[in-house]
C-alpha cells in the first residue's frame, strides 16, 4: 500500500471510530425512570449501541435488539436478533412483531430507551393489514433498483408500515419515550433514519404513491390497496401519543468527516469538507469529482495542493445490470477513475461506514494512478465493468478492495480524494 494510500485508509478508520456507539452514545443517555426500561433498538448498529448502554446503565434493564446478520454482538439483558438487510425477511417480521409487543407492554412510569440506527428500515418489518411479507420484498427490490433517494424510498415505506412513521413510539405510550440514534441519511433528518419509528411523520401517503409512479414502479395488488386505505397515514405532528417524546442524534457523516479531517491535518496535508449531505447518480459523481480533482491538481482551484477533498451523503444507483457485483461507493469510484484515466498524484477512497457497499460484504475500494492498468493486465475492462454496475468484480482483480468486516456502526458513506 502507498503512503497516500494508507493515509487515506487511516481517515477512514478515523471516521468509522468516531461514531462507534462506546464513544457516542453513553453521555446522551437519560436519567433512569421510576419504572422499567426497556430498550427497542433497531439498525446495524443497534447490538452495538444496547451493549454500550448496558455497560454504563444503573439500574434494572431489559428490551430486544434487531440487527443485520453479522452485527450482533453479545448483551447480557437486551436480547439481540439478526435478520436480512436490505430485503426483510421471516426473522426481522417475527422480531418486530415481538418489540411492538414489549412497547405496548409499557406503563406511565415506564421509559421506552429507542436505538434506532442505519438499516432499521428493513429490519423494522411489519405491514399493515393485508400487506405481506412478499409484498414489502417486493417493493423494496424495486425502490433500491430505482434509483429513489433514501428519502423517496423512506417515505414509501413508512406509509405501508406498522411500526414506521413514528407507530413504534405511538405504541409505547404513555410511556416515556427517548430515541437516540446514529443518522445514515443526508441531512440527519430523525424522520428519514430507520423510516423515524418514533418521530412524527409529515409526509404524506399521498407522497408516497407519487414517489412509485416517478420511478415507474407498480406495486403488488396488495400494496396498491393499502395506499389507498386512510391508515395508511402515519403519525402526525401534534399527536398526542408523541406528546413529551424526545430524539437525539449522537453520531452523524458530519462528525465523522471531521474526525478524518482531522487526521489529515496532523499530517500535514489541508483537508476540505465539501459536504456530507451530497446526494446523486453515484456515477456521475464520480465524474464531477474527477473534475474537481483535474482543476485542483493542474490549476490550484479552487484549493492549491497539496490537499484531501472529504464528502459524505447517499448516492444512488440504477440498476442496469442485475447480475453486477455493485454498490454506491465502487460505482462512484470506478466513475472516477475511468475520468482520471490514471492522472499522477491523484488517489481516492470510497466506502461505507458500515462495512458493506451494496449486497457485498465490501466497504468499498481505493484507487492510485495504477489501478486502471492493473484492471486491465487482470482481463477486465473498467468502462464495461461501470456500464454493467460490476465495479467490486473489477476491484477485486485490482487487489484494491477496503474490507473492514462489520463495524457496528453506520454514518452512510465516506468519499476521500487525495490530490498530491
Amino acid at each position: 500500500m502507498t503512503e497516500a494510500a494508507a493515509l487515506l485508509r487511516r481517515m477512514f478508520d478515523a471516521a468509522v471510530a468516531a461514531a462507534q456507539p462506546e464513544i457516542c452514545l453513553p453521555g446522551a443517555l437519560p436519567a433512569p425512570p421510576g419504572g422499567r426500561t426497556v430498550v427497542l433498538a433497531a439498525g446495524k448498529a443497534a447490538a452495538a449501541m444496547a451493549r454500550a448502554v448496558e455497560r454504563v446503565w444503573d439500574g434494572p434493564l431489559s428490551g430486544l435488539a434487531i440487527t443485520r446478520h453479522g452485527h450482533a454482538v453479545p448483551c447480557d439483558r437486551i436480547e439481540v436478533v439478526e435478520a436480512a438487510h436490505p430485503v426483510p425477511d421471516a426473522a426481522g417480521a417475527a422480531a418486530t412483531a415481538r418489540m411492538l409487543d414489549l412497547a405496548r407492554g409499557l406503563g406511565p412510569d415506564d421509559l421506552a430507551l429507542c436505538l434506532i440506527s442505519g438499516g432499521g428500515s428493513a429490519l423494522l418489518v411489519q405491514g399493515l393489514p393485508g400487506v405481506t411479507l412478499a409484498d414489502k420484498q417486493a417493493v423494496n427490490r424495486a425502490l433500491l433498483a430505482s434509483g429513489a433517494t433514501i428519502a423517496e424510498m423512506n417515505t414509501v415505506r413508512r406509509h405501508l408500515s406498522a411500526v414506521k412513521g413514528g407507530r413504534l413510539a405511538a405504541a409505547c405510550h404513555p410511556a416515556r419515550v427517548v430515541t437516540l440514534m446514529i443518522s445514515d441519511v443526508p441531512g440527519d433528518d430523525p424522520g428519514t433514519i430507520a423510516s423515524g419509528p418514533t418521530v412524527a411523520d409529515p409526509t404524506t401517503v399521498a407522497e408516497a404513491r407519487a414517489v412509485l409512479a416517478r420511478y415507474g414502479i407498480a406495486p403488488p395488488p396488495a400494496v396498491a390497496a393499502a395506499l389507498d386505505r386512510p391508515e395508511a397515514e402515519t403519525v402526525k405532528p401534534g399527536d398526542p401519543r408523541l406528546a413529551g417524546a424526545e430524539a437525539r442524534i449522537v453520531a452523524s457523516p458530519q462528525m465523522a468527516l471531521e474526525a478524518a479531517a482531522a487526521l489529515g491535518w496532523a499530517a500535514g496535508i489541508p483537508v476540505h469538507i465539501l459536504g456530507d449531505a451530497l446526494e446523486g447518480e453515484a456515477r456521475e459523481m464520480g465524474r464531477v469529482m474527477a473534475g474537481i480533482a483535474r482543476q485542483v491538481a493542474t490549476r490550484g482551484q479552487p484549493f492549491a495542493r497539496p490537499c484531501i477533498l472529504l464528502s459524505g451523503g447517499e448516492t444512488t444507483v440504477t440498476l442496469r445490470n442485475p447480475g453486477g457485483r455493485g454498490g454506491r461507493n465502487v460505482e462512484f469510484l470506478l466513475a472516477l477513475a475511468v475520468e482520471l484515466a490514471g492522472h499522477p498524484g491523484i488517489h481516492a477512497l470510497a466506502a461505507d461506514t458500515d462495512g458493506v457497499d451494496g449486497a457485498e460484504e465490501v466497504a468499498g475500494a481505493l484507487i492510485g494512478p495504477d489501478t486502471l492498468d492493473r484492471m486491465r493486465k487482470a482481463g477486465i475492462d473498467p468502462r464495461a465493468a461501470l456500464a454493467a454496475n460490476d465495479a467490486h468484480t473489477a476491484f477485486a482483480a485490482a487487489g484494491a478492495q477496503v474490507v473492514t468486516g462489520p463495524t457496528l456502526t453506520n454514518v452512510n458513506d465516506f468519499r476521500a480524494i487525495l490530490i498530491g
